[in-house]
């Protein structure tokens, strides 16, 4: 897979580039929905044989068009996303800077330029798809904006059990902590990948050592609390118990993110600097303040022993 970064305005000639099916859209979370979107353009590169494009955007148009100047967090940051699209089989990736420049192009400017421009020959998209200044391009307005130069098929609304498969329902089920229900719609477990860094190392004066992840992006962090975690290091699998959170019983401050903070079952050895991902499987309690040390270790067991009864019952 080919990916290639793009920054308006263009500098691209349509004779440098091959025929293509384009696939549309922000696809963060890259979910059951987006993937029916991207398989349904695989369909139509192959029965024209010519190659399938995916085309998204970064950073997001909420962080350039709304007047509070804030970065958003991401289910996919952009390198879970490459890596999301590659297991896809899509042939070429498009990543088009969106800035304020970008965002003033006319629906019929962003046909010409980024579809037609770019030797597309048919567009995939989902139904509720904008594009244009103000989102006024719409899948409905795309053969005249077209002009016959390119067709196009739109993907209908993809449900489960009637509710809309979209990155709002995922992220809605983030800040709820609902982890086991998102595979439902994401397709996947949600992971956060980083780096293990040094913590207060307290964990292991009580018994209990912790890796101390710091994600390696901007990523969406479940809802502070306590979860059975799988930990994916080195390519082995390891079963665990995350805690999410401020640690309340060390700290009265909060820090602007939460800690992931995950004691392993089986596992012996140094993980400092390491390259690792937390899988969340099962959301076990609410983050709280204890009045001392004991009580903490009480309850850190508890943690233990029903995390690891939620893997036995997996088997």
């Amino acid at each position: 897979m080919e990916t290639i970064f793009l920054q308006h305005p263009l500098d691209v000639k349509k004779e440098q580039s091959p025929p293509t099916v384009m696939a549309l859209g922000y696809f963060d979370g890259v979910h059951i929905g987006h993937q029916h979107v991207i398989e349904a353009g695989k369909h139509e590169a192959v029965k024209r044989g010519i190659q399938l494009a995916v085309m998204t955007f970064h950073p997001h148009p909420k962080e350039v068009l709304r007047k509070e100047s804030e970065q958003m967090p991401y289910i996919t940051p952009v390198e879970d996303k490459i890596e999301q699209m590659e297991r896809l089989g899509i042939d070429r990736l498009y990543f088009v800077k969106f800035d304020h420049a970008f965002a003033q192009l006319t629906p019929q400017q962003f046909v010409d330029q980024y579809l037609i421009g770019l030797h597309v020959v048919h567009v995939v998209a989902g139904f509720d798809f904008t594009y244009g200044q103000l989102g006024k391009g719409t899948m409905e307005t795309l053969p005249f904006h077209a002009r016959n130069q390119l067709t196009q098929t739109t993907v209908a609304k993809i449900e489960r059990e009637g509710v809309k498969i979209s990155s709002t329902k995922i992220r809605e089920l983030l800040e709820k902590g609902e982890v086991e229900k998102i595979p439902f719609y994401l397709g996947r477990d949600y992971e956060v990948s980083g780096t293990v860094i040094h913590g207060d190392k307290r964990g292991r004066t009580i018994g209990f050592p912790t890796a101390n992840v710091k994600p390696k992006d901007r990523y969406i962090i479940p809802k502070t609390g306590v979860y059975a975690v799988e930990f994916l290091h080195e390519g082995q699998r390891y079963e665990g118990v995350c805690n999410v959170g401020y640690k309340p019983t060390f700290y009265d401050e909060k820090e602007k993110i939460p800690s992931i903070e995950v004691h392993l079952f089986n596992f012996k050895g140094n993980l400092y600097d390491a390259f690792v991902r937390v899988r969340f499987k099962h959301y076990i309690r609410a983050e709280k303040k204890f009045t001392g040390i004991e009580a903490l270790v009480e309850q850190i067991k508890a943690d233990s022993h029903q995390a690891q009864a939620f893997f036995e019952q997996r088997v």
